[in-house]
């Protein structure tokens, strides 16, 4: 079982699983009979050895998670890591969620740096947020800001999210 606290632990991306019945057997790892990951291929990753694997059945992996607020974000606790472990996450603590002034967004080459007020830390996201976004939504621990988790066009009433 994989928590907030141990997020670190998954290799990303993961990929849903609509069922936490799994099993390993001759170095195949099945969900439902179908093949998930074949570690009798070489490979350091679960999508190397799935496009080499002679298996005919495989078990369609439909959805990719990129990082950690996707994770959070799904309703479903079963998922499998880039390196074809499964787990199960737990959400096991509530966060406030608050919404902060978005102050600047910095471009750069592969990321974006977004500064809200009252962080003294950006946050790095992949793309920037859309023309218009004007709020963030930051998740808080203990009261530290610790996860950017949406943007919104005004400011929303501060909440709070199961992580």
């Amino acid at each position: 079982m994989i928590t907030y606290k141990t997020l670190h632990n998954i290799q990303f991306p993961v990929f849903l699983l609509y069922s936490n019945e799994w099993e390993y057997a001759d170095g195949l790892l099945f969900v439902e009979g179908q093949v998930i990951d074949d570690t009798n291929m070489p490979g350091s990753t679960m999508g190397i050895r799935r496009l080499q694997t002679p298996q005919p059945d495989l078990y369609p992996l439909k959805k990719a998670i990129q990082n950690h607020n996707g994770i959070l974000k799904q309703t479903t606790k079963c998922f499998i890591d880039n390196n074809g472990k499964p787990f199960i996450y737990q959400k096991t603590k509530f966060a406030n969620l608050k919404y902060l002034k978005i102050i600047e967004v910095i471009r750069k080459d592969t990321a974006s740096l977004i500064r809200v007020k009252g962080c003294t830390s950006p946050f790095t996201v992949p793309r920037p947020p859309l023309h218009g976004m004007q709020w963030a939504g930051i998740l808080h621990l203990q009261g530290l800001p610790w996860m950017l988790y949406e943007y919104s066009e005004e400011k929303l009433k501060d909440t709070r999210r199961k992580v």
